[in-house]
Order: structure tokens, then sequence, then C-alpha cells
């Protein structure tokens, strides 16, 4: 028997967010793995336009570099 998963919210939508800031790198590295890697949105739970600018916003910040590329080994 499968169980039904709650679908997951938004967390943009449910803060009310317009923009997301690329230099808040705090909040950015809560959609990153420990080796660098975006979060997928069926995992995060983020709707897709919200998705589309966090992936913006993290490339962006790593492209400063405010955050890795990959995990520093």
């Amino acid at each position: 028997m499968r169980r039904r998963r709650r679908k997951k919210i938004c967390s943009f939508c449910a803060n009310k967010v317009k923009l997301i800031d690329y230099k808040d790198t705090k909040y950015l590295q809560k959609y990153l793995t420990d080796r660098g890697k975006i979060l997928p949105r069926r995992i995060t739970g983020n709707c897709a336009n919200h998705q589309r600018q966090l992936t913006r916003a993290i490339k962006r910040a790593r492209i400063v570099a405010l955050l890795p590329f990959t995990a520093g080994e």
C-alpha cells in the first residue's frame, strides 16, 4: 500500500518573496547539497518560477565567488 505524500509548498510563495537576491548566501546555501549541487524542485518543493530565480541567483553568486562551484577537497 502506498502512502500519499502531502504536496510541498513553495517557501518563497509562502513568505511572499518577489525577487531572490544572489547576495544572501546563507539563504541560498540551504538549496545546495554538501557537494555544491543545486537541489531539484521535486525535493525543495519550490514552484517553477521561484526555482528558476533560485538557480539564477545561485549561479550569479558562484560567478562573483560568494558560493563555491564544488565542494573543496
